[in-house]
């Protein structure tokens, strides 16, 4: 079975999505895991987004990368700019990925502004996640 790690600066929210969406769309035929950089905890809107879509995260937690060095995964997905330049080096044959996802956590204005940011997130995250699924672990055309 194969393993994927996807990596964000605080494993708070975009690699939280991403991890519940790779997981929904794999259908128990990977092993997705998700560490940041640093650990921030779940952010409360993040769980608040993925329960509109149907997804309970409110049970995930924030992990640090150091965490799961000794995984042989066979991916790696960088969601954020940072997390890429700052990601620790561990041995490891994984193929790497990277796509920049904009962070809601950094959304201003009023509170159905910040929400939107969210979702807007939300199905980038998605999308990309199915089509991640669709062309390396279940192979079909895309």
């Amino acid at each position: 079975m194969k393993q994927i790690l996807v990596l964000c600066t605080g494993n708070s929210c975009r690699s939280q999505l991403a991890e519940a969406y790779l997981r929904h769309y794999a259908q128990g035929t990977a092993l997705v895991y998700s560490a940041g950089v640093e650990t921030h905890g779940v952010n409360p809107r993040a769980i608040a987004t993925m329960q509109e879509d149907g997804i309970d995260i409110s049970g995930h937690t924030s992990n640090h990368i150091l965490e799961y060095q000794d995984i042989p995964f066979d991916y790696v997905i960088t969601v954020c700019d940072h997390a890429k330049e700052r990601c620790p080096y561990f041995p490891s044959s994984a193929l790497k990925f990277h796509h920049n996802f904009p962070d809601p956590a950094k959304a201003t204005g009023s509170e159905e502004e910040i929400r939107e940011a969210f979702r807007a997130v939300r199905e980038e995250i998605k999308v990309y996640c199915k089509q991640f699924i669709a062309a390396h672990i279940k192979k079909e055309p895309v």
